[in-house]
């Protein structure tokens, strides 16, 4: 496995993509309340927001098709409602969340400015970069990415190397583990595998590049490039979150952490850089969702040029209106979303990476209904009934940590190929 200029570069804009707001919202704080159970809840947020993202960007090397093809096997009008909520989620939560980050720690403390002002000139930014999408690879993995990565890298030496003397508190967390895991679900970077995976193999084709097994390869090195990345950002921001969770009130917000880890690391200059770091990460996310869902739609619609631009004008628009709402709100917002979706997208990454013999059509669609059915509780607590959830949640192996649809997935698998392997061939949808 040969990883050349090309690789990295690929690597890198793959990365930029993934990096967002959340990526480096969410660790520190999930640091701060696993204080010396860090080790735990890093392993839990590494197996949802990168190993579960890697393997999707592996499934993807694979198909080498589009979004459709991750549900094709379920049915065609399944896979075509998925690939739209998916898409429909991703430009109205995580997308426009990248807008308001960017407005509370990096334009609002120093210019004052109104979130109307800074979501417009934001999104009319990213609009720019989605319209000159050829170019997106190497401005992201030459330029940009690079920025990012060292940028946050210092913060993370140098509070983990820093003369300072901190001491880390007992957790408070229940069962670490769990608690990573599920924190990673607000990554969105198992759904951002699936989207801007599409956006790296669209952009190698625009390049001239339609040679299969070489995309593959170059594919499945650009994501182990991007998720040792995102490996190291996120163990090391965890870990700093728990060195410091002696010196920061437990209340503290996400992003008031996020300053203060900066201002003890780098000082004055800190709030400067992260500010830097801020933008460049929301951006580039911003980008590469706008461009995978504007490449959706243009590919549904017969490959339609105006499709891209109207669905690219649709997309920062509504960047431009959701991004007003608090950060945090927009975080509460996604929960029922993610209860629901990620189950079903982490289940259908697994199922595209797995050998095609245990993967027929038969197994993709009694899998796929079982996730969907063992989601629902989890799905409908998240929403506010969750007294009325509790006792088949109880019920359900895994299910008060909101995993109750692992285990009947698991078992709907082994089921399925058992049966398959009994009964004559033709008797097996494939």
């Amino acid at each position: 496995m040969r990883f050349n200029k090309e690789t990295f570069v690929a690597g890198f804009a793959l990365f930029s993509m993934f990096f967002g707001a959340g990526n480096l919202m969410l660790p520190p704080l999930l640091g701060l309340k696993a204080g010396d159970a860090w080790f735990m809840v890093s392993l839990g947020f590494i197996i949802s927001a990168v190993v579960i993202p890697l393997l999707g960007i592996v499934a993807h090397a694979r198909l080498q098709g589009t979004m459709l093809d991750f549900a094709k096997k379920v049915s065609p009008i399944f896979s075509l409602v998925y690939c739209l909520v998916v898409y429909l989620i991703s430009i109205a939560l995580p997308s426009p969340r990248t807008a308001s980050v960017t407005h509370e720690m990096a334009i609002q403390p120093f210019f004052g400015t109104s979130s109307l002002v800074t979501s417009s000139v934001y999104f009319a930014l990213v609009l720019l970069f989605v319209l000159n999408r050829s170019r997106i690879l190497g401005l992201l993995g030459k330029f940009l990415s690079p920025i990012i990565f060292i940028v946050i890298l210092s913060i993370i030496c140098i509070g983990i190397f820093a003369t300072l003397e901190p001491s880390i508190e007992p957790t408070s967390l229940d069962i670490p583990l769990i608690s990573g895991l599920l924190e990673g679900y607000q990554t969105f970077d198992a759904i951002g595998a699936v989207v801007v995976g599409g956006v790296i193999i669209i952009s190698l084709k625009l390049k001239g590049e339609h040679n299969f097994e070489k995309n593959r390869g170059l594919i499945i090195r650009s994501g182990i490039v991007a998720g040792l990345g995102l490996l190291i950002i996120y163990s090391g921001m965890i870990y700093n979150g728990a060195l410091f969770s002696s010196e920061v009130a437990p209340e503290i917000t996400r992003t008031a952490l996020l300053s203060e880890l900066s201002l003890k690391t780098l000082g004055n200059i800190g709030k400067t850089l992260l500010s830097i770091l801020v933008a460049l990460a929301c951006f580039t996310t911003a980008v590469g969702i706008v461009t995978g869902t504007a490449d959706f739609v243009k590919g549904v619609l017969g490959d339609s040029q105006r499709a891209y631009v109207i669905t690219a004008v649709i997309g920062c628009v509504l960047g431009v209106v959701m991004g007003q709402f608090d950060v945090h709100h927009i975080i509460d917002v996604a929960v029922p979303a993610l209860m629901l979706i990620y189950p079903i997208t982490i289940i259908l990454i697994v199922l595209n990476v797995l050998p095609d013999k245990f993967t027929s059509v038969l197994v993709f669609r009694a899998v796929v209904i079982s996730v969907i059915l063992f989601s629902i509780p989890d799905f409908l607590a998240s929403l506010g009934m969750k007294e009325q959830m509790t006792t088949i949640l109880d019920l359900l192996p895994f299910g008060e940590y909101s995993l109750g649809w692992l285990l009947p997935a698991v078992l709907v698998f082994i089921l399925m190929n058992s049966i398959q392997s009994i009964l004559p061939k033709k008797q097996i949808l494939d």
